[in-house]
């Protein structure tokens, strides 16, 4: 270290007496780490709020149900019903125009945001709006897919529930004093507590969380979300017994052949994903082209709806009898090309239209239908090999949803959880891989992120480590620093800067002692500051409160601190005597080592030459002279 200002120091300028005791104290900041109060403060409010959403859920589907029969059976109850077996006729297809027409004017005059998939809109809210969601979202989403849905939307009940439980978490997180990231654990916690509530699955709702709405895994947000979602999955099995959602029936195991089979049918269904994702938003594009209003795009869209409901009704509402269908391989070559083309059609104008619905169901469905019909392809190519027509439903269904929405992880544990049969997991691992793959190709975003993509807002497609994490301060710092005496005056110091064109050099210095030992730092500005008296020390503008930080500190912690205390630099100091000044850290030296780190990670380098190897082994064995 060199000290300028030693060499033209005068001896005998005073300290002012009332700052001895600030000099002597060294300031240093604990590193951050999670507070196990406010994550159990947390774990309470997700529960809580996953005790709320349940009893939601349950709401929102004997509602689903009331408008169904009242909708197309003209009858006031709400024993489960389907759209299937109405005896409308031609009439059938305004029924979905009157649902659509009731949306667009609850979006128009209550709230825009209930239209769309759900989860989309949420993910927009967590990366640009620190979470918050309007409250109005609770009340009127459930509200707007029960009418969509009961009046024949083709959708699942789970998107609106996820949507509605993600509002009810930030609203929450709005109405008590947390940090935005407390409020997206809340958001998230939410939106998985009502997915597990409806499909019984909380692993797979925590792992949906993390892929989509979290990004990030850490136990500050995946226990509060945890123990939402398994609160959750208690009142599904209180609702509907502990049964599986879908019933798969007994399946053997499969072999390598059939896994290949699996695996190509993944990769057509990633094919057929990306189409799928491209279509929606290309049917979205062209709603926005239309000149009237968007409030009455649904009921353009649903016209659509009812059209091939009236064709084919297995279409209408949301169809979970017809997953059941497929997994059990019950279908006709006729009900295979309904719930593939016919249901894509229906679900994709409906969708596109800004309608309020999901994508789950439907990309479950759809993706089962072609699965068989793969599979059937897949049988009379290669019929030595046997290709089990549930299976393949099955992981048509979850490699869809692995392609479309690119999550892998949610894709194959939801297919385990709402089956309950382990003998499957090769497959599903096999062929939502070999979706995700193709998708990953095929796909800049997905169809979760395609829509505020559009908007600019760019969503974390990694989940690595922070890189400063692995950087200690000590191989970043300045070890050769410029250190200002306490005994100069400001005076000269500002000549020297001067002088030396140093005024943009460094925002800040290191102040020492006659011992070199630290006392604090001086900002450049203060020097130059007019309003500084020239004969006052330098003591006079000298922080003495400034944060230290050893030299084994994580570059995260020291920047940490620089931001949150805007402390210009940060000096660098020995672990057990905090006055032993190491070095300093700044800016630059931050972006240096952020950009060496880097290219450590991404620099193709050959840590092993083979002809140095072979090189070696033949003259370690005398077969050539090393002189050679």
């Amino acid at each position: 270290m060199q000290n300028i200002f030693r060499s033209f120091s005068r001896a005998g300028i005073p300290v002012s007496p009332s700052m001895d005791p600030a000099l002597a104290a060294a300031h240093m900041e604990p590193p951050a780490s999670f507070n196990a109060g406010r994550v159990l403060y947390l774990s309470v409010l997700a529960v809580a709020n996953a005790a709320v959403i349940s009893i939601i859920a349950k709401g929102l589907l004997l509602l689903i149900n009331l408008i169904t029969n009242l909708s197309f059976y003209g009858k006031f109850s709400v024993e489960e019903a389907t759209p299937l077996h109405n005896q409308l006729g031609w009439l059938v297809v305004l029924v979905p125009v009157i649902g659509a027409v009731i949306i667009g004017i609850m979006a128009r005059y209550g709230s825009a945001a209930i239209r769309g998939h759900g989860i989309p809109e949420a993910m927009e809210q967590i990366l640009v709006n620190k979470s918050k969601i309007k409250p109005i979202i609770t009340f009127l989403k459930p509200l707007s897919a029960a009418i969509s849905i009961g009046t024949g939307g083709p959708f699942g009940s789970e998107g609106p529930i996820i949507a509605t439980g993600g509002a009810l978490g930030s609203f929450i997180g709005q109405i008590l004093r947390i940090t935005a990231t407390e409020r997206k654990i809340l958001l998230a916690a939410g939106a998985a507590a009502g997915m597990s509530c409806i499909f019984g699955s909380p692993l797979a709702a925590v792992i949906l969380a993390i892929e989509l709405l979290l990004f990030e895994f850490s136990p500050r947000s995946i226990i509060p979300v945890i123990l939402g979602c398994i609160t959750s999955a208690a009142f599904h099995h209180w609702f509907w017994g502990g049964a599986p959602v879908f019933i798969l029936p007994d399946v053997p195991a499969a072999g390598n052949l059939a896994l290949l089979m699996y695996s190509v049918i993944g990769i057509i269904i990633g094919l057929l994903a990306a189409l799928i994702t491209k279509a929606v938003y290309a049917i979205e594009d062209g709603f926005e082209k239309i000149p009237v209003h968007w409030m009455w795009w649904p009921a353009i869209g649903s016209v659509v709806v009812g059209l091939v409901g009236y064709y084919a009704p297995e279409t209408l509402g949301v169809g979970y009898f017809n997953i059941n269908n497929l997994l059990s391989a019950n279908v006709t070559l006729h009900m295979l090309f309904v719930l593939s083309v016919m249901k894509f059609i229906s679900w994709a104008f409906s969708l596109g239209s800004g309608t309020s619905g999901g994508t789950l169901a439907p990309l479950l469905t759809m993706g089962g239908a072609l699965g068989i019909l793969t599979a059937i392809i897949l049988q009379a190519i290669f019929p030595s090999v046997v290709i089990n027509p549930s299976v393949a439903a099955l992981v048509g269904m979850a490699a869809m949803f692995a392609g479309a929405a690119r999550a892998l992880l949610t894709s194959v544990i939801f297919a385990l959880e709402t089956t309950g049969d382990a003998d499957t997991l090769l497959p599903l691992v096999c062929a939502c891989v070999a979706s995700y793959f193709i998708s990953f190709f095929l796909m800049k975003n997905t169809i979760m992120t395609e829509k505020i993509a559009r908007r600019g807002i760019i969503t974390p497609h990694t989940y690595k480590p922070d890189l400063l994490e692995s950087v200690q301060v000590k191989e970043a710092m300045l070890p050769d620093i410029i250190m200002v005496s306490e005994e100069n005056t400001i005076g000269e110091l500002r000549q020297w800067m001067y002088e030396n064109k140093l005024g943009a050099h460094s925002l800040a210095y290191p102040v020492v002692n006659a011992n070199e030992e630290l006392v604090g730092i001086v900002k450049t500005e203060d020097v130059l500051d007019p309003a500084s008296p020239e004969q006052a020390a330098v003591t006079y503008i000298t922080n003495t409160n400034a944060l230290v930080v050893p030299e084994e500190t994580s570059l995260r912690h020291a920047v940490d601190i620089m931001s949150g205390h805007q402390q210009d630099i940060l000096p660098i100091v020995v672990a057990d005597n905090h006055k032993h000044l190491l070095g300093v850290l700044d800016y630059r030296t931050v972006f240096a080592a952020y950009r060496h780190v880097k290219q450590g990670e991404e620099t193709a380098t050959r840590n092993i030459s083979l002809k140095r190897q072979v090189m070696k082994i033949l003259i370690r064995n005398g077969i050539i002279n090393k002189h050679e």
